[in-house]
């Protein structure tokens, strides 16, 4: 059975994680499940209570970087794009160190791993009074989408405790950037774009090379995009402005077209849309623009060819 706990009890959370126990928290992106990244049983136990089927790399969250200064191999990349963006919906891709305590679980075995610094005050509050990082991927079982609140987080997962910080101000996970090589590699498309880091960073980004793994909640339903008309029996996710359409149910993502209201709502939404009677889940087109092309990628990752 789960515990929902406010966020004022951050003692009841603190004495979890010590114990080797899980707690779902919340970030600006979505809720993550928290797990001691030092401790081999704490990082199997995330896998196993998210239904894993493989070992994919976590990404671990740190209250700083400096602290973080122990375990990965901080880049000139990594100082100059933390110093513009973090705490920030990013993760950076890092070498890790011989001598680090990160459980090998966390990296799947990999010379790698992803940190973030989550900006969030409870998610840091959090963190400052433990003395290891968090290895804490998105707390939702595999297959199923991200979760922006506690109560879907609840309706999800079993055994963890989860700290509730209410709703996620931002709602779609972070970018991935791979600052462990001499170029830089966009592994997941997220708030932060590839025009934001040549704006504020100086540099350009080398390439973008997304991995199968972004692919990692399927739906039930079929799923399709673009579309300007649906049938009786669909159920559309709109966006913006619309005219009426008779289907079997209508959610909109913002209808005031704003990019970062859709991103907040877009897995929440897409998942009541999927458990709806609708044979169809129809998706209005979104602008591929800033975090609209986050949007748009997380759409793409599970359209059935």
């Amino acid at each position: 059975m789960n515990k929902l706990i406010p966020s004022e009890n951050i003692n009841v959370a603190v004495d979890v994680l010590l114990n080797g126990g899980l707690v779902a928290f919340p970030t600006e992106t979505v809720y993550g499940l928290g797990g001691n990244a030092y401790s081999d049983s704490a990082v199997a136990s995330i896998f196993s209570c998210k239904k894993r089927s493989e070992f994919n790399p976590l990404s671990i969250c740190y209250k700083n970087l400096e602290s973080a200064v122990n375990d990965v191999v901080i880049t000139n990349y990594a100082h100059r794009i933390a110093e513009k963006f973090l705490p920030g919906p990013i993760t950076l891709v890092l070498k890790r160190k011989i001598d680090t305590k990160l459980s090998l679980l966390c990296s799947a075995g990999l010379d790698t791993i992803g940190i973030r610094i989550p900006a969030n005050p409870i998610a840091l509050n959090l963190l400052s009074h433990l003395d290891f990082p968090l290895a804490a991927p998105s707390a939702n079982t595999s297959g199923n989408l991200s979760h922006t609140t506690a109560e879907s987080v609840n309706e999800d997962l079993d055994g963890v405790v989860i700290l509730d910080g209410g709703k996620c101000n931002l709602g779609i996970e972070s970018t991935i950037v791979d600052c462990s090589e001499e170029k830089l590699i966009i592994r997941r498309q997220g708030a932060i774009t590839a025009n934001d880091l040549a704006q504020k960073c100086g540099f350009s980004v080398n390439e973008i090379k997304f991995e199968e793994k972004t692919k990692r909640f399927i739906l039930k339903k079929r799923i399709i995009l673009n579309v300007l008309s649906v049938n009786a029996n669909d159920a559309l996710l709109a966006f913006g402005k619309t005219q009426k359409f008779s289907c079997k149910k209508i959610l909109n993502l913002s209808e005031n077209a704003n990019l970062n209201e859709a991103a907040a709502n877009l897995f929440s939404m897409l998942q009541e849309l999927d458990n709806s009677d609708a044979k169809r889940i129809c998706v209005m087109p979104i602008p591929n623009m800033g975090i609209g092309e986050a949007i748009n990628s997380r759409l793409n990752s599970v359209v059935q060819s």
